[in-house]
């Protein structure tokens, strides 16, 4: 399980997208970017959102946070009827709740980092723990988080890591560390991916270099855009998600990328392998909130208290492949599961990632380095 006092985790830029559609989904999703990580989405709709249908419930998700099963179980507990909408990153959600979508919401899935900043700016409930169950069933670490302490505005849904994979049949030796990628650049010359993701990929160099994943200091993240300058011309692309299917087929060596699709996409493939690489990642968590003006607060309190379960949130990791916050989920999951190092890394992985936290104006040096890593 992860350490205590872990610092805000990962974030989601607007290039970043982090689900991907079910294969053979009976969802018609219009105007929808094909999100990054790679999880499933199955009979998830998305519908202009109806304000106060005291028997419907309007999610803003990521994809492959919902399926069938779910909703269905869901409707048939309560009468309610669940209609989710997607967003493909946190800032293309918080754009449209500053722009007055929130109201057409009862419950959002914001990443960790980006609660803060939707507390600080006033969009969110204050929740009600006494209608909440479960929450003192939580991971330690979950129930006082430093992105929201005490849990008063968001409920803790899932985590996961940030690393490599690679197929260990092609390499010469496994990777360990992000200088893997360096000091093998010449074998892996268009063979390899990056996520297309500014503090991720910026954050690993950083890592990599000794400094904190969150450095403001402007000598460090100079010297981070100048090793990933160096290692540019190897680089096949910049993708979240285009890789799954390169890997399967051996286009590719190795990819960044997140613990949830890495372990969706190596159960096709036993050739490939997953690593944290030692020198430290990211660690993110995601969340369910309710937004202020939200229309159906009660079905929210329904859905959040729902999700809590123990049954509910151990069948949903076993589906869709993410790690748990919660306690009794896990003790609920097969050995195998509990045991699968991908989704539940040990606390001697853990202890090097490092959640990625906002870093105010400086993010305009972040992304001038972006934008010229990326250009050409």
């Amino acid at each position: 399980m992860p350490p205590t006092n872990l610092p805000i985790s990962r974030i989601f830029p607007a290039n970043s997208t982090r689900r991907q559609f079910l294969k053979n989904s009976a969802a018609t999703i219009s105007g929808l970017a094909v999100s990054s990580c790679g999880w499933r989405l199955a009979d998830v709709q998305s519908a202009p959102p109806v304000q106060g249908a005291a028997d419907q419930l309007f999610l803003y998700t990521w994809a492959g946070y919902t399926d069938k099963a779910l909703l269905d179980r869901f409707a048939e507990k309560t009468g309610i009827r669940v209609v989710a909408d997607v967003f493909s990153s946190n800032e293309e959600m918080l754009a449209r709740v500053q722009a007055g979508g929130g109201r057409a919401y009862s419950i959002i899935y914001p990443s960790d980092y980006m609660v803060v900043q939707m507390t600080e700016q006033g969009l969110l409930t204050k929740l009600d723990h006494s209608i909440l169950g479960g929450l003192d069933r939580l991971k330690k670490q979950f129930q006082n988080p430093v992105y929201d302490p005490g849990n008063r505005y968001s409920v803790p849904l899932s985590w996961g890591t940030t690393g490599l994979i690679y197929n260990s049949e092609q390499l010469t030796e496994a990777p360990e560390d992000w200088n893997y990628l360096w000091q093998h650049k010449q074998e892996l010359t268009r063979r390899m991916t990056l996520a297309s993701d500014v503090r991720e990929v910026m954050g690993a160099a950083l890592r990599m270099l000794g400094y904190s994943l969150n450095s403001t200091n402007p000598e460090q993240v100079k010297k981070a855009y100048e090793k990933l300058v160096e290692l540019k011309p190897a680089i096949a692309s910049f993708t979240t998600d285009a890789w799954r299917p390169q890997m399967l087929t051996g286009d590719l060596k190795v990819a960044m990328c997140y613990s949830s699709d890495a372990n969706e996409v190596i159960p096709d493939n036993d050739k490939l392998k997953y690593v944290v690489p030692k020198s430290g990642s990211s660690l993110w968590t995601d969340t369910l909130v309710i937004p202020k003006g939200a229309p159906n607060p009660e079905a929210a309190y329904k859905w959040i208290n729902f999700m809590l379960q123990a049954d509910i949130a151990a069948s949903l990791v076993e589906r869709l492949s993410f790690s748990t916050p919660s306690e009794d989920a896990f003790s609920l999951l097969a050995p195998e599961v509990r045991e699968n190092e991908i989704l539940f890394p040990s606390e001697a992985v853990l202890k090097n990632c490092e959640g990625v936290a906002p870093v105010g104006k400086f993010m305009e040096v972040y992304d001038r380095y972006w934008t010229k890593l990326t250009s050409g």
